[in-house]
């Protein structure tokens, strides 16, 4: 007797079922756009950006000039104790004062305000990379999530006509009683693997939501057909964001030792000061200049100098470091990728042939009477197992592809 669980496994392959109906359907694309435009993550790097550029316009000012104010001899004791007109020498003061740091100082502030908008512009790259990867591979999960959960709901669909097969043939005497058991033991068995898939897919579809703002997204339209070109990659590693970012930080290291040096340069203030007394006396301006004097470098200015240039080496080293894992990485993210392909096509051309056969094999040895109902169940699972590891084996090679390209393609102005 031929089972109709047999047909449905067999059409199952090169069945692609339209999904549930969908509350916000996004292509890949779209997805991309969306998070693009809503993910808070990127308009916080964005707003640090504009801090850092405001910041910068006051970099190299000279600061506020100070308004002074007093009294100068005032007398406290004596005939004149409290007064302020029967003393020669009591006088009020006006005067403003005007600090100028000198010029090395404020080139390197300037530059040091240009390397933090250089860091901030390289965060929000980095930043714009991560929420574009994770989107990406949230989207790819939930595509082929949902084809995994509905090749896993066709089998369990199918356990219905099985059962009813078994019964029928119980009622005939040409079964055992314990077969019976065996559908419920297949459809335990398939729920087990639906459960995990149903997290899976309620897993990418939080996190797809988390990016692009929808609340129950979906996904529509196939998979991007991306090519992955190790040479170009290669060729381009020097543009991507996290060694920009790396680069912007040596800058910012540079523009400190910058900072450091102009620290043994002078600073310089200028005061002006109008003193009014009696009348009987006259009036008093005064002028002045003061002149810091960095006389004792050796505890003071250098010691800053020397940290400053260590961290600046320390910046040019993590450079390095982080070119060299980029390379580590890339050759590692290649190799998985060529073997998640050649395990998508060994899946292809032989487990799923070979499942397929076998399966139909056993389907006409039970017909026939010469087999029995649990090992023909058993090559059905078999069937129903490899065509999921298949699109496992796909869903890898999409997310390989997706990793790749967004985290080592050319980063374009």
């Amino acid at each position: 007797m031929r089972l109709a669980l047999f047909p449905a496994i067999l059409l199952a392959a090169g069945i692609v079922l339209p999904s549930p109906a969908a509350a916000d359907p996004l292509t890949y694309a779209e997805a991309l756009a969306r998070a693009a435009a809503n993910a808070p993550s990127l308009k916080a790097r964005a707003a640090t950006t504009d801090a850092a550029r405001s910041s910068a316009i006051a970099a190299d000012r000279l600061p506020d000039p100070t308004l002074d104010l007093g009294i100068s001899g005032f007398p406290v004791t004596g005939p004149n104790a409290g007064s302020l007109t029967r003393d020669d020498f009591t006088m009020a003061t006006i005067g403003f004062s005007q600090q100028f740091p000198n010029l090395a100082k404020r080139h390197a502030r300037a530059q040091r305000a240009a390397a933090e908008i250089g860091v901030a512009q390289a965060g929000e790259l980095v930043e714009a990379r991560n929420v574009r990867l994770e989107t990406a591979l949230a989207w790819i999960d939930l595509h082929y999530g949902e084809r995994r959960l509905a090749q896993l709901d066709l089998l369990s669909a199918s356990l219905d006509d099985l059962q009813k097969t078994v019964t029928a043939r119980l009622a005939s005497g040409s079964a055992r009683p314990s077969q019976a058991l065996e559908p419920e033991q297949l459809r335990a068995a398939v729920a087990d693997r639906r459960a995990e898939m149903v997290a899976v897919v309620a897993q990418a579809r939080a996190r797809l939501a988390r990016y692009t703002g929808n609340s129950d997204p979906e996904v529509s339209g196939d998979p991007p057909a991306l090519e992955v070109d190790p040479d170009r990659l290669r060729a381009s590693l020097d543009t991507l964001p996290a060694l920009r970012a790396l680069d912007a930080g040596i800058a910012a290291a540079e523009a400190d030792v910058r900072m450091a040096r102009a620290d043994k340069r002078p600073d310089w203030r200028v005061g002006v000061s109008y003193g009014r007394r009696d009348p009987a006396f006259g009036d008093l301006a005064s002028v002045g200049v003061s002149v810091d004097l960095p006389l004792f470098a050796g505890r003071r200015q250098n010691p800053k100098i020397d940290a400053s240039k260590s961290q600046a080496q320390r910046a040019r080293f993590d450079r390095e470091a982080g070119e060299r894992e980029l390379v580590a990485a890339l050759d590692a993210d290649l190799a998985d990728h060529a073997m998640h392909h050649e395990r998508l096509r060994n899946a292809r051309e032989t487990l799923v042939p070979l499942a397929k056969r076998r399966a139909e094999l056993d389907r006409d040895s039970y017909a026939a009477g010469k087999l029995d109902l649990g090992t023909a169940l058993l090559s059905t699972l078999a069937l129903a197992e490899a065509e999921v590891e298949t699109l496992n084996r796909e869903a890898e090679v999409a997310r390989d592809a997706v990793r790749i390209t967004i985290t080592y393609q050319e980063e374009r102005p």
